[in-house]
């Protein structure tokens, strides 16, 4: 295959290696040479949405709902090659990567939760992301990502654990009661304004009233000063009337108002224990759930353990026992490969033999019998045999009987010549027997003597 000219698209790079190239080459277009590879691969952003379940420092669980904005960074060649070399080869939507990003993420958010108070993470909620973003930008620098967008959402509880639920009531219950005492004092405040109005109303009237009597009497007539004078001093005394019951009415208009806002203040007052005893025991029941849990964590977690313990214990008897089932095998094979070795060995032998035999057969005119001779001659089995004989008769001590019955001619002709020689047979025979064995033959068949020879 000779040369292949490659162009990748905008939002691409190619990936060379092979011949010529020490490491990994970028390039938007180039060359590929015979004894080359080149790969393609997207730079363009992906995004990752997760919900990372995190623990305050007291230990009060909750989720952050995220959306990541990450793709490689385009303008550093350095974070590219590393991009090339560690993320490109899989997909960017995979289940490697996404667990892959999901894991720097949810770490980092973890050991920033666990530093911080409910508090803290609730109410910093934008420096809180910002310590995310740059604590997860940190670790993506080694794989070369970036991260264009990160978009951290509400907190939200963990079912079970609605602690932000309670704090939403309680802030709303405490906004309630607070409207509560300022619709109190504003009813309170307009009330009292609108008694004073009315009292100064009904004292500048009374005033009015005097005053314009007093000027229809001097205008009626002047004569007579001393009903005048009395009818003033009526008057005056009448206007002193209305100023006290109106400064009355005013105090015990206020005094009224004051036992009802001094009611309103108990009511509020407690309303706000109320909330805070809820809260107190919510945070409680909470610490006790917790704590409950972390026990119910640690058994589990002591539990898995003494199983691993135990499955490894059995691995380990496993292990042993299959490594002995492999000596057992690898020593059962040696010595099968052994015997099938003699085994060859043997036939090779009988097969040499076998040639050896044939020529010597040959070399000796076909005879068996020669040849016969020729194998126990050569190995020694007439030797064997002698000494095996001679070892027979090791130690014995032969007697020798020499019996006379008369000559040869004695006994006439015939079938009496014939009884007479096993007669003459006789009595040496069972002489030698009783010598060598002891045994003595029966009465009937006659006596041994203690001489050496018996007559017949």
């Amino acid at each position: 295959m000779g040369f292949v000219y490659r162009i990748a698209s905008p939002s691409e790079y190619l990936a060379i290696t092979g011949y010529g190239v020490d490491d990994v080459k970028l390039a938007k277009k180039a060359w590929i040479a015979p004894g080359q590879r080149c790969a393609r691969f997207d730079i363009s952003p992906v995004n990752y949405t997760f919900e990372v379940q995190a623990m305050s420092a007291e230990k009060l669980p909750f989720v952050l709902p995220a959306v990541f904005t990450i793709g490689p960074r385009a303008d550093d060649v350095e974070s590219l090659l590393r991009y090339a070399k560690l993320i490109s080869p899989h997909d960017k939507l995979s289940r490697h990567v996404n667990e892959l990003v999901k894991g720097v993420i949810e770490g980092e958010t973890r050991v920033l939760a666990a530093s911080m108070t409910m508090e803290q993470i609730f109410h910093g909620t934008k420096s809180f992301k910002q310590a995310v973003f740059e604590s997860v930008q940190l670790e993506l620098n080694q794989f070369g990502l970036i991260i264009y967008n990160a978009n951290v959402k509400q907190l939200v509880d963990v079912p079970g654990h609605e602690y932000f639920s309670y704090l939403g009531q309680k802030t709303q219950q405490e906004a309630v009661n607070q409207a509560k005492v300022d619709v109190a004092e504003a009813r309170m405040k307009g009330e009292v304004g609108a008694k004073e109005r009315k009292g100064m109303t009904r004292q500048n009237a009374a005033k009015v009233d005097a005053e314009t009597k007093v000027y229809t009497v001097k205008r009626q007539g002047e004569g007579s000063k001393e009903e005048l004078a009395m009818k003033k001093a009526g008057w005056e005394q009448q206007a002193r009337v209305a100023e006290v019951e109106a400064a009355k009415a005013v105090a015990i208009r206020d005094a009224q108002l004051q036992v009802e806002v001094e009611r309103t203040n108990a009511a509020r007052q407690t309303e706000k224990l109320k909330a805070e005893h809820l809260s107190k025991a919510v945070v409680d029941y909470e610490m006790k759930v917790q704590q409950a849990n972390w026990e119910l964590y640690n058994r589990q977690k002591a539990a898995e353990a003494l199983l691993f313990e135990q499955e490894r214990q059995a691995e380990a008897r496993r292990a042993m026992a299959d490594a002995e089932f492999f000596a057992r095998q690898r020593e059962a094979e040696a010595e099968l490969y052994a015997k099938r070795k003699e085994a060859e060995g043997l036939a090779a032998m009988g097969e040499a033999q076998s040639v050896y035999l044939s020529s010597m057969l040959g070399a000796l005119g076909g005879s068996y019998g020669a040849l016969r001779d020729y194998l126990m001659i050569s190995s020694g089995v007439y030797q064997e045999m002698a000494r095996i004989n001679a070892d027979a008769i090791k130690g014995l001590e032969p007697k020798i009987s020499v019996w006379s019955n008369g000559s040869a001619s004695e006994g006439g002709d015939g079938a009496m010549k014939e009884m007479a020689g096993v007669y003459r047979m006789l009595p040496p025979l069972l002489t030698t027997v009783h010598e060598q064995t002891g045994m003595l033959p029966p009465a009937w068949m006659g006596t041994l003597k203690g001489g050496t020879s018996t007559s017949t």
